[in-house]
């Protein structure tokens, strides 16, 4: 069947309709004419897979990838990469005035970089395939089945080069069938270039359902010399990783410490991290946005800036940094206490303190008992801060307690969306500015930042 795409959807699915119906098209794009096939029907709308292009968009490109199209990884790689960032940008505006009703006052540049070779945190699935061996790589696209890939163009080159390397390993031990994932985490040294580089930190953490035998960790050591990789195991959740093995192949002691960490070279911070933690999988794109982060929230001395949803100090490092008194804020006390750690090694203690509370539950006493912060940056997860943006903008606030500057990170449009809307119809705030981040190209995923100013009376 024919179909004439008119938008693109929040997947980046091409958007047209046939006899009446809404079809989502895979790999179309919106100006185009497709000759489609399709594989769902849903009462209301239909799922297609592009068979041909009969009419081409000025935006299509050649994917980069083979496995493009195959690979679920991806899922923009035939668009051009400046007019990704144009449509995710599009997409934060339209989220921002459907669904919160709000238009910001100034639009900010996207923040890009570079758009191969960029993730530096990734979960590979590991399967053990009758008539195909071992495969290490991503899902296939809606699909449980793992990729049959041997190369990736995201992950940097050093990584992308040990895809065939680990099939090779997995399907050598004998718990092979019971490994389902690998994770990876690529970092750069205390004083290094860049995360990307052929000396960076790699570790690889091997999801195990059942303990490896004696000769599969001697595999395990082997592979580590091999390919200078730092090797932990992972019996049950990500709090339960363990360092195995250092890239030289010698046994980790207890207590011993990964070489995984990046750098905020502007802020003179050093952070260093598990790899089973949340860190930005995009080094170099994080720099730019903690730089304009810190721009819009101009922490001065004697000052109190919260940092909320804090995590291992991203933000609260860089602010005390500065001068200010950066007051991290999170959920989780394990990670608190990392945090603090990280504040330590900078030589920061006395600027930045943390503290555990839940955000995703706040009331206005407890909002109230933190004290007063003249700005606050928040950097929620995908669910965003409901709860938080709520409390900031009831009625009985105490105006004393309502910061005048909010910085907003978003990895969810919708939910930013949602949460500026109470911000500026309930809680007499102004969108200020807002602009996407590009952290993740070739893929649908939107990353945005917001800012908030208090309105005058």
């Amino acid at each position: 069947m024919c179909i004439d795409v008119d938008s693109l959807d929040l997947d980046a699915n091409g958007v047209g309709r046939h006899e009446g119906k809404v079809v989502f098209v895979r790999d179309a794009l919106p100006g185009e004419r497709v000759e489609a096939r399709i594989v769902r029907r849903k009462p209301k709308f239909d799922v297609a897979q592009t068979v041909a292009v009969l009419r081409e968009s000025s935006a299509r490109v050649t994917p980069a990838c083979p496995y493009f199209g195959v690979c679920g990884g991806c899922s923009m790689q035939h668009v051009d990469v400046a007019v990704q960032v144009a449509i995710k940008q599009r997409v934060l505006e339209d989220q921002l005035w459907h669904l919160g009703k709000v238009r910001a006052d100034l639009w900010l540049a996207p923040i890009a970089g570079p758009a191969w070779h960029y993730r530096h945190r990734a979960r590979l699935s590991v399967r053990d395939v009758p008539k195909k061996g071992v495969l290490v790589g991503f899902r296939e696209r809606a699909s449980r089945y793992v990729a049959d890939m041997r190369e990736c163009r995201i992950l940097p080159v050093p990584v992308s080069r040990l895809l065939v390397p680990l099939r090779e390993l997995i399907a050598a031990l004998s718990i092979r069938q019971r490994v389902p994932q690998i994770e990876v985490a690529v970092g750069e040294k205390s004083g290094t270039a860049g995360a990307a580089d052929d000396g960076a930190t790699i570790a690889l953490v091997l999801r195990v359902l059942e303990p490896p035998t004696e000769d599969d960790l001697v595999h395990l050591r082997a592979f580590a010399r091999q390919h200078s990789v730092e090797w932990w195991l992972q019996p049950k959740g990500p709090d339960s990783i363990e360092l195995f093995c250092t890239p030289d192949g010698v046994l980790a002691v207890e207590g011993a410490r990964s070489g995984l960490g990046y750098a905020l070279p502007e802020f003179g911070v050093y952070m260093p991290y598990r790899p089973t933690d949340f860190t930005q999988v995009n080094a170099r794109i994080n720099e730019v946005l903690v730089r304009r982060a810190l721009r819009w929230l101009d922490p001065q001395p004697g000052e109190r800036i919260a940092d909320l949803f804090c995590g291992l100090g991203n933000f609260s490092l860089p602010i005390a940094a500065r001068g200010a008194s950066g007051v991290g804020i999170e959920g989780n006390p394990a990670l608190v206490e990392r945090a603090a750690a990280n504040a330590d090694i900078n030589g920061l203690a006395g600027g930045a303190r943390f503290r555990a509370a839940d955000l995703f539950a706040i009331d206005a006493q407890q909002w109230e008992a933190l004290g007063r912060f003249d700005r606050i940056l928040i950097d929620p997860p995908r669910e965003g801060a409901i709860a938080l943006v709520k409390t900031l903008s009831a009625d009985d606030a105490d105006p004393a307690h309502r910061p005048e500057r909010i910085v907003y990170v978003s990895c969810n449009p919708a939910t930013l969306a949602r949460d500026a809307g109470v911000l500026v119809h309930c809680g007499g705030y102004r969108l200020l500015a807002a602009g996407v981040v590009n952290m993740f190209p070739h893929t649908s995923h939107v990353e945005s930042m917001a800012v908030f100013g208090r309105s005058p009376e």
